[in-house]
């Protein structure tokens, strides 16, 4: 079963993702910031991660950067989830580090269905 490590600083937003991939048998671990992404991420080491960009303490951007950095962290793939969804900020997301980017609102169906084209190379 993959684990999803999910990024996210609203709480509604955070357990409606948590509830609606743990029902399509993932594995889930949340943060609700920055920090807790980088704690996280090298200590429970998720085959995908759904990082927030607009997240407190440090940022979605930040926090990537950072994860793509350190050895045991860096080819994790990283979904950018954001309601800064133009064109320029995709461009910003994929320069950084992240693997796909999807918007917000959410569409959990494209958001579903990235996470098993990552988890499949």
């Amino acid at each position: 079963m993959a684990h999803i490590l999910v990024v996210e600083d609203d709480t509604l937003i955070r357990e409606m993702l948590e509830t609606r991939f743990t029902h399509f048998g993932f594995n889930v671990t949340t943060a609700a910031d920055g920090i807790q992404a980088l704690l996280l991420g090298r200590s429970t080491r998720p085959d995908v991660i759904v990082m927030d960009m607009g997240l407190p303490k440090l940022n979605g951007w930040q926090a990537t950067q950072r994860l793509r950095a350190r050895q045991e962290t860096a080819t994790i793939p990283i979904i950018a989830l954001t309601a800064y969804a133009m064109d320029d900020d995709r461009k910003r997301a994929l320069h950084i580090g992240c693997d796909a980017f999807e918007p917000k609102p959410i569409n959990f169906t494209s958001l579903l269905n990235t996470i098993h084209r990552l988890l499949a190379h």
